[in-house]
């Protein structure tokens, strides 16, 4: 058997490519605990124009980001305990994760028909 000359052994070492993980806070974990620190809003880039609610928080691994509010009301303070997961805003630079409505201090939406499970909305009843 002859040995393979330095091209075919420099292609057999490429292997996978390593991908680089978008969420690097929640450290591999689909959602993790946080402590609001900061509430406030602030613009979208370019073309788009809005007031989008945004909030600095604090995760038990004690990592600091900033996170996405999703939905028209809440009620977030300075000490709420909310849960977060990944999933960027393409019009806010530096927001990459979003919270998770209806689960600890952040409440669900009422009166919500489509996308329901996005805002932690329950199922309305049926009226006869």
């Amino acid at each position: 058997m002859s040995r393979p000359n330095i091209i075919q052994w420099f292609k057999k070492c490429k292997g996978t490519k390593i991908t680089k993980k978008k969420s690097v806070g929640l450290r591999g974990c689909p959602q993790k605990k946080g402590v609001c620190l900061k509430v406030f809003v602030c613009s979208p880039k370019k073309p788009n124009s809005a007031r989008r609610k945004v909030v600095k928080v604090r995760l038990s691994n004690k990592i600091r980001l900033t996170a996405y509010i999703p939905g028209q009301i809440h009620r977030l303070q300075e000490h709420s305990q909310v849960l977060i997961r990944g999933g960027r805003i393409p019009d806010l630079p530096g927001v990459k994760y979003r919270l998770i409505r209806n689960k600890l201090d952040l409440g669900g939406l009422s009166g919500r028909k489509t996308a329901r499970s996005k805002y932690g909305t329950k199922k309305p009843d049926k009226v006869c």
